[in-house]
């Protein structure tokens, strides 16, 4: 059908939502509350789910050029620093169809953003932020903080965790701190130690605390990302500020030698406060009437199985599906569709997510445990199929 629709929000989850529904054959306009297109954060991962969606957007040649492509992810003690357990990445691509791959966020945007401006019918309102929705039986509209209002035959929130239309239509407040911090840093990879300078995907488990590492662009770069329990730092969401290194020194202070040379080698970290929602407990989290939520602003999640950007692009394209399928005659009933056919994989992936947390944190006979499973099971455990094989796929 050819419906005007609405999507709130410019982020990953927001572009590839206004990517899938315009090549599904729908005019949207896309209003971001920033004055332009953000490029902030640090390296993510994409597992064959997700690229495999990409390639079917034609997004292919694009993303290898911008993308690395790890051969392994390797499971690390942080205390000794050996290898508990190890998974062929690399193999992934036969096995699903489609490679795993570390790309910086920015990349990853722009990619989103070139291919959505190849699309004649995404218009583009910057500078304009959101405060109330509303909707009838035969449209749905929304209001600006500065008093500008639009309406569309329906309405897809992609806002991120602070959503402020989540919270009108839900009514279910703010996120809530996980007690989690997470570092990132970007490291020159001229200035890594020479054993990490390599394409595979690291994980150092710790008490407390746990490392991942990984090359992007090109492998001119390392990201680090270091996530500590600090339940006393419930502070609010989103960027928080510049850690010092010695802060981090410290976290990582009774690790192994070479997990102790990596962190050292970082000048400065940023941190935020890691927040989340329990894990979903119905469609209606994800549809109201004329209004789909996606991304963050449905289902945020802890980073600890890497598919916060990757469940956004798996709900762009369950979007697309429902927009073309038998359901895209009526806007309630394609939204409806989407979310009854999302809801349960999404909080299956919120769960695991959190279990993940505490595995990786974990001291005495769990982590005694964990180490003895990574060491029999650790490559059925760290290549889960049920989450690269599963997701929806687009038509081409």
């Amino acid at each position: 059908m050819s419906h005007a629709l609405l999507i709130s929000g410019a982020g990953i989850a927001g572009l590839a939502a206004a990517l899938a529904l315009s090549r599904a054959g729908a005019r949207v306009d896309v209003v971001e509350r920033a004055p332009q297109l953000s490029t902030e954060g640090a390296g993510v991962q994409l597992g064959p789910n997700v690229t495999r969606i990409l390639r079917a957007w034609g997004l292919q040649d694009a993303l290898n050029a911008v993308a690395v492509f790890p051969q392994h992810l390797c499971a690390r003690d942080a205390r000794d620093g050996r290898v508990m357990g190890q998974v062929a990445l690399s193999a992934g691509a036969q096995r699903y169809g489609a490679p795993h791959v570390c790309i910086h966020r920015a990349d990853l945007q722009m990619l989103l953003w070139h291919a959505a401006q190849q699309e004649r019918h995404i218009h583009w309102h910057w500078g304009q932020a959101l405060q109330s929705v509303s909707q009838t039986a035969d449209h749905v509209s929304v209001r600006s903080e500065a008093g500008q209002t639009w309406s569309a035959h329906g309405l897809v929130v992609a806002e991120g965790i602070g959503s402020p239309l989540r919270c009108q239509l839900l009514g279910d407040g703010a996120a809530t701190p996980t007690g989690h911090v997470a570092l990132r840093a970007l490291l020159p990879m001229a200035d890594v130690p020479s054993a990490w300078r390599s394409s595979d995907v690291q994980v150092w488990m710790g008490v407390d605390f746990h490392l991942v590492h990984y090359p992007v662009r090109g492998s001119q770069w390392l990201n680090l990302v270091l996530v500590l329990n600090r339940p006393d730092m419930a502070q609010d969401l989103g960027w928080i500020g510049v850690g010092d290194a010695a802060w981090a020194q410290r976290a990582v202070g009774r690790s192994c030698a070479a997990l102790r040379d990596l962190v050292g080698a970082v000048s400065e970290w940023r941190y935020w406060v890691l927040a989340d929602r329990p894990p979903m407990a119905s469609a209606s989290e994800m549809a109201q009437g004329r209004v789909a939520l996606v991304g963050d602003a449905a289902h945020p999640m802890r980073p600890y199985l890497a598919q916060g950007a990757g469940m956004s692009i798996e709900d762009a394209a369950a979007l697309q599906m429902a927009w073309q399928g038998p359901s895209g005659d009526s806007v309630t009933a394609a939204w409806q569709a989407m979310a009854h056919s999302r809801w349960q994989r999404v909080a299956r992936v919120q769960q695991q997510s959190r279990r993940n947390g505490r595995i990786f944190h974990s001291s005495g006979w769990l982590r005694w445990g964990r180490n003895l499973a990574l060491q029999t099971c650790g490559p059925h455990l760290m290549d889960p199929a049920w989450l690269y094989g599963g997701g929806p796929i687009p038509a081409l």
